[in-house]
């Protein structure tokens, strides 16, 4: 038996959710891109999830959490570690008057629909994030109508050594799609939320809204991982991607989607080495037309600080290859 099988045994052995050896990741995620992790593990509970997480480090291997892979891009090669989904551990919520309390692994599109629904408002900013509540909470995911630190209360997190702590709002370092959980290496587990009293066929019909907007403006029959660079101050990626003239670019079978130009879509069969591929080339060409260093949105699963290397090699070199 090959050794991440014999791993995901022992794993499975010694925790009550479920777990599969080279598990491929691109189903779990919105740009169907993504080779084998070595271990996937879906906790059954927060104990279970402690549990994972102590067990990677005794067997000295790396972890990452996947949610919906909204903004996620994965390697070709796969992750060589445990990639852990929060959603059976950390998948309830509930509502106390204008208070929601809601696990990371909890999707948002429901969540603000059915606050809307009951009349609460605060979530119009995440409509049509099809993340979950974990990632927006790393992210402060949102948009020009709000973002997700306008509403939290509280986070309530876990360290890789299983210690779950209980950060106000204050502690969490919320920037532009920045938090503090993407500095140090904890996980969200669930937040307390504070929303507005509003009238709720008011808050449908601004849903409604939203939702014909995006469809006239994003690429949504195309899978895509959202806004692919942050919105320098002051200006727009899109903008820039397009004054730049790249829209329509394309590598392989991943192209800067026609319609919006921060966004990079799937036509087909696209790999991780094309996606890197164009954003080096776009980033590179809008520094040049415009002297702005775009600065990517999307999280590369090994990590951030890899991400930028490999972009910068790729702008050095462009008929390298992309692996990593």
């Amino acid at each position: 038996m090959a050794a991440e099988g014999q791993a995901a045994l022992r794993l499975q052995a010694a925790m009550q959710g479920t777990v599969r050896a080279l598990e491929p990741l691109a189903p779990h995620t919105s740009i169907r891109i993504g080779g084998p992790a070595a271990l996937f593990a879906v906790p059954a509970s927060l104990a279970d999830l402690a549990l994972a997480l102590r067990w990677a480090s005794a067997e000295g291997l790396g972890w990452r959490v996947l949610g919906l892979g909204s903004n996620v891009l994965c390697p070709d090669e796969g992750f060589e570690g445990l990639v852990l989904n929060l959603e059976r551990a950390c998948g309830e919520w509930t509502v106390q008057g204008r208070r929601l309390r809601v696990g990371a692994g909890v999707h948002l599109a429901p969540l603000v629909a059915e606050a809307a629904r009951r009349g609460l408002g605060g979530l119009q900013g995440l409509a049509g994030i099809p993340g979950t509540v974990g990632g927006a909470l790393a992210m402060n995911a949102g948009t020009r109508a709000g973002q997700m630190a306008d509403v939290v209360r509280t986070v309530w997190v876990m360290s890789p050594e299983g210690e779950v702590q209980r950060w106000p709002a204050s502690e969490m370092a919320f920037g532009y799609r920045s938090s503090r959980l993407q500095q140090e290496p904890w996980i969200a587990l669930a937040a307390e939320l504070e929303l507005q009293e509003a009238d709720a066929a008011m808050l449908q019909q601004q849903l409604r809204e939203s939702a014909a907007h995006r469809r006239r403006t994003q690429p949504l029959e195309w899978p895509n991982l959202g806004s692919m660079w942050q919105n320098p101050p002051g200006d727009f990626a899109g903008r820039l991607v397009e004054a730049a003239g790249c829209r329509g670019w394309r590598r392989g079978d991943a192209q800067v989607a026609p319609r919006h130009g921060n966004f990079i879509i799937n036509v087909g069969r696209a790999r991780a080495a094309d996606v890197l591929s164009l954003m080096a080339a776009v980033r590179q060409a809008v520094a040049a037309a415009s002297g702005v260093q775009l600065e990517p949105e999307i999280r590369w699963l090994p990590g951030q600080a890899a991400l930028q290397a490999l972009l910068g090699r790729l702008a050095e070199h462009p008929g390298e290859g992309a692996g990593g």
